[in-house]
């Protein structure tokens, strides 16, 4: 297996370390280890303080796997590994696709690279469920995506809420999903890294697992719980060979997760309003400021604005002579602003990706404002 160069990565790279802002972060603000730990239940807090460096259990620590069995209705502490959101899609994607004769898969598109690139490189024959702009948000129409799926299709990969255009589906749209997977087989691997960020109020979607036996939630801390650094993810299914399988690929890689990291996210599994609410009413509060900048002319560069109905993101339209590509290098080596242009999602058109998850955003946007 030979894969191709993660661009978007490849660019942060190059930038994120040296430009002196960021407008494009898909994560919120990182939270303190003090206001983590100021959260802690007593027990908590002596777990932490008592915690030795040594080797954690493989799937992950029982006490985080049942802190994030909490979150689901139909998987129990069983049925749960856990890693870094990167690796598990890593290994889901080359156990399902091991041995499959042309392997079929419908991917999301535009799509964070790893959801589409490496199972390109794994040969797969990939079709596009792609987002439709509309005048008020960027939907995915399920139709679309029944004449793309054919019964030997073995993957349809979701991503909502959706990075990057905010689109989220409604209930009866999931379960439309779920339908025509079931009807050809279909495996979904759902990512579900930014659950629970309703920006708009919208009925939060059940995880796939629980509604399909052949869904795979991927979920973590870094989007929704603003712990980044933690480099903790799970992945959640009532199937029990796929979790056999990870039981077999996962020694070959991390081998097992960060002490110190499994105890920080139980912590903030187990109080999750104390983290998911200050990070929705900021998303909330610089959308408003961003949608306020475009009303009173100050973001003329701005050709139009879908606001994200979910997450943490939005894919806006922007006015430029060139590409989103030439406009962000443009930028960030001029104003050391830091932006991720469509060309990082494979996306045709000059989109922008913009972050509302950050506290110093209504800096940037002043700035963005010149």
């Amino acid at each position: 297996m030979i894969v191709s160069e993660f661009l978007l990565e490849k660019y942060f790279a190059k930038y994120e370390f040296t430009a002196d802002y960021m407008f494009s972060c898909s994560d919120c603000d990182g939270y303190s280890m003090k206001y983590i730990l100021d959260q802690a239940s007593d027990t908590e807090k002596e777990m932490w303080e008592n915690l030795h460096m040594g080797y954690t259990e493989t799937p992950g620590s029982p006490y985080l796997r049942e802190a994030i069995t909490q979150y689901y209705g139909m998987v129990e502490e069983d049925n749960i590994i856990v890693a870094s959101p990167g690796e598990l899609s890593f290994m889901t994607m080359n156990i399902l696709m091991e041995g499959v004769q042309k392997p079929h898969a419908v991917v999301v598109s535009p799509a964070y690279q790893s959801l589409y690139q490496i199972l390109e490189s794994l040969g797969c024959e990939l079709s596009y469920w792609r987002a439709e702009e509309g005048e008020r948000e960027w939907k995915f129409d399920v139709a679309k995506l029944r004449e793309l799926v054919r019964p030997d299709t073995r993957l349809i990969v979701i991503n909502f809420p959706h990075n990057p255009t905010g689109a989220y589906l409604t209930r009866e749209e999931l379960e439309e999903v779920v339908s025509i997977a079931r009807e050809c087989g279909a495996y979904i691997y759902s990512d579900e890294m930014y659950r629970d960020l309703m920006v708009q109020g919208v009925e939060p979607l059940p995880p796939v697992c629980d509604l399909y036996e052949k869904g795979i939630s991927l979920w973590g801390m870094a989007k929704s719980f603003g712990l980044a650094g933690a480099r903790i993810g799970w992945i959640a299914s009532q199937d029990n060979w796929l979790i056999e399988q990870l039981h077999i690929y996962k020694p070959y890689l991390s081998m097992c997760s960060s002490a110190p990291s499994e105890v920080l996210s139980a912590i903030v599994l187990n109080h999750p309003e104390a983290f998911l609410s200050p990070n929705i009413e900021k998303i909330q509060r610089n959308v408003a400021l961003f949608q306020e900048s475009i009303a009173a002319g100050k973001l003329p560069w701005v050709e139009k604005f879908i606001p994200p109905v979910a997450g943490s993101v939005a894919f806006v339209k922007i006015k430029c002579d060139g590409s989103a590509m030439e406009w962000s290098e443009a930028l960030v080596q001029s104003r050391s602003i830091l932006t991720v242009p469509a060309e990082m999602f494979d996306y045709p058109g000059t989109y922008l990706r913009i972050g509302f998850g950050r506290e110093n955003f209504p800096e940037v946007l002043k700035m963005m404002e010149q």
